[in-house]
């Protein structure tokens, strides 16, 4: 069975930080692509981070200096540290994997607060 366990959002102030976890389970085959998206109310999902097996990376011009996207292969594991948060990353945060099909988490909501 399929999981990936999402977890560490939450209501912070701006200039907070939090960090997501994303644990992935019981998928078949190679992951290539591990990746944080968000979804803001009335918006379309956007891609926040990613991070590929070979270890590139690639952020969202919003947020790069602020939110650092890491990963444990060995433990099939995304993070995705955020700092100095704004009000404008409010947003349910999903966790997407890539292998034979892709996967995507529940969501999280992280809310900042002005």
């Amino acid at each position: 069975q399929v999981q990936l366990v999402e977890s560490g959002g939450g209501l912070v102030q701006a200039g907070g930080s939090l960090t997501l976890s994303c644990a992935a389970s019981g998928i078949a085959g190679s992951i290539t692509v591990m990746s944080w998206y968000r979804q803001a109310p009335g918006k379309q999902r956007e891609l926040v981070a990613s991070k590929n097996r070979d270890g590139r990376t690639a952020y969202l011009d919003s947020v790069k200096g602020r939110f650092t996207i890491s990963r444990d292969n060995a433990k099939n594991t995304i993070y995705l540290q955020m700092n100095s948060l704004e009000p404008e990353d409010t947003a349910v945060y999903y966790c997407y994997v890539r292998a034979r099909v892709d996967y995507w988490g529940q969501g999280t909501q992280v809310t900042v607060s002005s």
